[in-house]
């Protein structure tokens, strides 16, 4: 089993052609191993978004190497690429993208309807993860009774329903207010601890000196990996 989560060589993404030639990455190289908690950080226009869709597999890079988990994804598409997602990324986003009208557990089931899981173990594995990330009396509750941070901690559950090789979260406390982004960041930090892999895109510093190293893009560049204070 590679120890590595994520392994990209010379990685680059380009938008447009000819004179409209958008060069959104510039030749990424990164290691995330199993285990670890990165921030990527850096300004609008950074690349971050670029990278981060073609690290969650939602895009293809136009050139170079991409290993997810030991498995070559570069030159996957369609039905291909949304299987390899499905399997190995959970998504976090700052809107959460939950379904209005289903209850909590049903939107952390979802994943698991498109991998085909028996609908009693979907069942029994929603619960479950609800529980671990604190709201297990909001299985039966629909997002618009939900607050801010509940809505957030479903997100996250449904974000683990595959156990997936990586978490990836994209600025997923920007909606909440200071203390519930707080609970939101420690629950991150458990997850780490119990051994998920998380890549956190932020561009709030504070943020990013909570996980163990931060690569910090700029034009498209990785410019400064560095490794936070303890």
């Amino acid at each position: 089993m590679t120890t590595d989560i994520i392994a990209t060589r010379a990685l680059t993404k380009v938008f447009g052609q000819n004179g409209f030639a958008v060069h959104a990455l510039r030749g990424i190289d990164l290691t995330v191993g199993r285990g670890e908690f990165v921030a990527l950080v850096g300004p609008s226009g950074s690349g971050k978004s670029t990278l981060m869709a073609i690290l969650g597999c939602l895009d293809v890079p136009t050139a170079g190497s991409y290993a997810l988990d030991g498995q070559s994804v570069e030159k996957l598409s369609g039905p291909a690429l949304a299987r390899v997602r499905n399997e190995k990324v959970g998504f976090v986003f700052q809107t959460y993208n939950l379904l209005p009208r289903s209850s909590a557990a049903r939107n952390v089931e979802l994943p698991m309807l498109y991998a085909g899981v028996p609908r009693r173990e979907r069942r029994r594995r929603a619960l479950e993860l609800l529980e671990r990330v604190g709201i297990p009396e909001k299985a039966g509750a629909l997002p618009a009774q939900l607050s801010g941070g509940q809505k957030q901690r479903v997100a996250i559950a449904r974000a683990l329903a595959n156990c997936p090789a990586l978490l990836l979260a994209d600025e997923p406390t920007g909606a909440l207010d200071s203390k519930t982004g707080g609970e939101v960041l420690e629950l991150f930090r458990e997850l780490h601890r119990q051994g998920n892999t998380v890549l956190l895109v932020t561009h709030d510093p504070n943020i990013a000196a909570m996980a163990q190293r931060r690569v910090e893009l700029h034009d498209g560049l990785i410019v400064a990996p560095k490794t936070a204070a303890a």
